[in-house]
């Protein structure tokens, strides 16, 4: 006879095989990581929030608008058309992420390019509105569902930018919403959700900036506190210099208790040097990292493959070239030799910056834009050369492949 104690140990087994089977990414060390916005909206896809973050002051049309790389959309099953138009006449197409579809296609990119996953951002300006909430609540289901098809990597991250004092309980509101909807506390409905040190990972962004947020460390703590109560390991993005707590960081010892407090930090390097600039800066990663393992805190370093929001903010606004990759690679290179264990790409889909790497426009396919312009991908290179690019970089974090600080050359 089988004795109770036998079935009692036998059943704990087949529970820790069936949860340990659920955590397909246990850890984000040797990943890498993308941020995917997912805030495109068009008429027509069925949320009713128009031209959202493609238009300009609610206009968007040639000479109005806010990205700068324009999609190539060859390979979309669903498309918009646009009063913008190509050199021939021919009318210009965007997509919308509202479209399952859609966002199932970009995951198929990831897995066929070898990228590890994204972080769902999840803006608390917009949930708080019920148009923007059901918006990114469509978006988030649509990649959960595509994660899981491609299996990728994925989790959520709350931009805290706009959020206002008092608003810390909508958020834990929301995040106990989607841990019921998704159980990412035991992974039965989310079985590609990342994990890290071995709880569901969750990431607060914007803690600890020193550009007159209504919110501060107080409210960034009672999230953190509470995530972490809830059973979340949890990262927190940060400014670029964090550690000294200056520029970008405000000059609060404060900060730094909630870091040690806090699983991971990703400090936000996005418009911070460029390619002349960047060797003079890379030392700053590695002195970050020797302060976090010297606390108890794991680092994740951001590489961004370039900048230009020019037709948000006017001819003259920032930009900083792509290189033909080379300032991309210079960046996961300098993170590497400084030690990084994993990496954050900014962004996946990101056209208004231009820092995506998904398919975008090469320069010979643009649409004209009036007195304004578009930037595209070097044409020579292909409109999917930044994610295969990024793909390398996923198997430098792997261990795989030989790589060095020299660019690699597309076979």
């Amino acid at each position: 006879m089988i004795s109770k104690k036998f079935h009692v140990i036998v059943s704990g087994i087949l529970l820790v095989c069936l949860f340990a089977r659920a955590q397909r990414y246990p850890t984000y060390k040797g990943l890498v990581m993308a941020g995917y916005q997912g805030w495109f909206n068009t008429p027509g896809d069925s949320a009713g929030r128009g031209w959202h973050h493609y238009e300009k002051r609610g206009v968007f049309k040639p000479g109005s608008c806010e990205i700068d790389f324009w999609p190539d959309v060859s390979e979309y099953e669903k498309t918009y058309t646009t009063a913008f138009s190509f050199a021939d006449g021919k009318p210009a197409s965007v997509f919308s992420p509202h479209d399952a579809s859609t966002v199932s296609l970009h995951f198929k990119w990831m897995k066929d390019y070898g990228i590890d996953g994204v972080f769902m951002q999840r803006f608390v300006a917009e949930i708080r509105n019920p148009s923007g909430k059901r918006h990114f609540n469509t978006v988030l289901d649509n990649a959960m569902k595509a994660a899981a098809k491609y299996d990728r990597a994925i989790a959520v991250m709350y931009d805290l930018s706009g959020m206002r004092p008092g608003e810390e309980e909508l958020v834990l509101k929301d995040l106990d919403e989607l841990t019921a909807k998704y159980d990412l506390l035991h992974g039965s409905k989310s079985p590609t959700y990342l994990h890290h040190n071995s709880k569901p990972f969750i990431v607060i962004w914007g803690v600890g900036f020193n550009d007159r947020r209504a919110y501060g460390l107080k409210e960034a703590e009672t999230l953190l506190d509470a995530m972490k109560a809830k059973g979340f390991s949890v990262m927190l993005g940060v400014p670029t210099y964090w550690r000294e707590l200056r520029q970008d960081a405000i000059p609060d010892e404060g900060l730094h208790r909630l870091i040690k407090k806090s699983d991971v930090i990703m400090p936000w390097f996005v418009g911070r040097y460029n390619g002349k600039s960047y060797d003079g800066f890379k030392q700053l990663v590695a002195d970050d990292i020797a302060w976090c393992k010297s606390n108890g805190v794991d680092y994740v370093p951001l590489a961004f493959p370039g900048f230009s929001w020019k037709n948000m903010n006017g001819p003259k606004a920032n930009t900083i070239p792509r290189e033909g990759g080379r300032f991309y690679w210079q960046q996961i290179a300098g993170a590497k030799s400084a030690g990084a264990e994993m990496l954050y790409v900014a962004m996946f889909d990101e056209m208004n910056e231009g820092t995506s790497i998904f398919k975008c426009a090469t320069e010979d396919k643009l649409p004209l834009n009036a007195d304004g312009s578009f930037t595209g991908i070097e044409t020579s290179l292909g409109s999917d050369y930044y994610l295969w690019l990024t793909g390398q970089a996923a198997r430098w974090f792997h261990g795989k492949g030989k790589y060095s600080e020299k660019l690699p050359v597309r076979k």
